[in-house]
């Protein structure tokens, strides 16, 4: 069984298998992470062969300690701002990047995206492995976000040695990421924190669309995407799909226009969109799994969390199937 539950004993054997060039699947509040440690190029190259994930996609490096900031990095003033206001949080800042970084977790870029995770045990990990922790979500390239310990093992199966099951993230969606490294802060992924928050404290930020040359994670137009398609309708046109019987709906709150589908997931009954940023992947991996053969989605108001939602259900509608 490679799902072991969190106590001072496994978090032990999961940091030596990460200081002696390991890889290990741990929870965090966005996602479940894969982890390796940032300074061994042989155990970064170990996720991208996990993941089958290109080696032009640059990784997000997990610290448990603002003082490693300086060790990775040079902050600017704006982004000891954000770091006091949001870490340990959703939030990952792109920053010009210290020598000593193995190229595999940068994609060569001049730049590096840091962030510091807001759950316990990914904390507790990174301080017992005594060094920063490359890791992106830990699933196969492009596919479905995992949220739970099980997601993590039916994606990777024998894959990861070892999972550490921290239960059903959080937050939900992957994090906000901003480039700090130009002249002005900008939106590279919409994620965790909304980007209302972060303007409250840096002032108006410039919006990057997704690209086939990322500077950060998670840029890429086709990606968070289930086995099965999926389109973003509104509720009249689900209503005249010719697939709608044999289709999994993903609503975003209770509707009142009863829909003839073979499934319906609600994502928030009240419409609150933090909740159904929680629920988003979680009810994706539901449908996937189940016999509908296609998979329609409410869109939802692009305030708040809304825009992270919106961001991945395009991406996943975007892949060819």
């Amino acid at each position: 069984m490679s799902i072991y539950s969190i106590h001072s004993g496994s978090l032990e054997k999961a940091a030596q298998k990460l200081r002696s060039g390991g890889v290990v699947a741990f929870p965090t509040e966005t996602v479940y992470g894969l982890g390796a440690d940032a300074f061994n190029a042989l155990a970064v190259a170990q996720i991208f062969e996990i993941k089958n994930r290109p080696h032009f996609d640059p990784l997000i490096v997990h610290i448990a300690d603002t003082a490693d900031v300086e060790r990775l990095a040079f902050p600017s003033k704006t982004a000891w701002k954000l770091i006091e206001k949001f870490w340990p949080g959703p939030l990952t800042l792109v920053l010009k990047k210290k020598p000593g970084i193995p190229d595999l977790v940068v994609s060569g870029l001049e730049t590096i995206a840091i962030r510091m995770p807001a759950h316990p045990a990914a904390l507790d990990l990174i301080r017992a492995a005594k060094t920063p922790l490359a890791a992106p979500s830990a699933n196969p390239f492009g596919y479905l976000s995992p949220t739970t310990a099980q997601h993590v093992e039916e994606q990777l199966g024998e894959r990861v040695e070892m999972i550490l099951d921290g239960g059903p993230c959080t937050t939900g969606v992957e994090s906000t990421i901003v480039d700090l490294s130009g002249d002005k802060p900008k939106l590279l992924r919409p994620g965790g924190i909304p980007l209302e928050e972060i303007e409250k404290i840096v002032g108006l930020v410039d919006q990057q669309h997704p690209t086939s040359k990322p500077n950060a994670p998670g840029q890429l137009p086709q990606h968070y995407a289930p086995h099965k398609p999926l389109q973003i309708l509104s509720v009249e046109a689900m209503r005249q799909h010719s697939l709608l019987a044999q289709s999994g709906i993903l609503f975003f709150k209770k509707n009142k226009n009863h829909l003839k589908a073979k499934k319906n997931i609600v994502l928030s009954e009240t419409g609150d969109l933090k909740e159904a940023a929680t629920q988003l992947f979680a009810a994706l991996h539901h449908l996937d799994q189940s016999d509908v053969k296609i998979i329609f989605a409410e869109p939802v108001p692009e305030i708040g969390l809304g825009l992270a939602i919106m961001d991945r259900l395009r991406r996943a509608s975007a892949m060819n199937h």
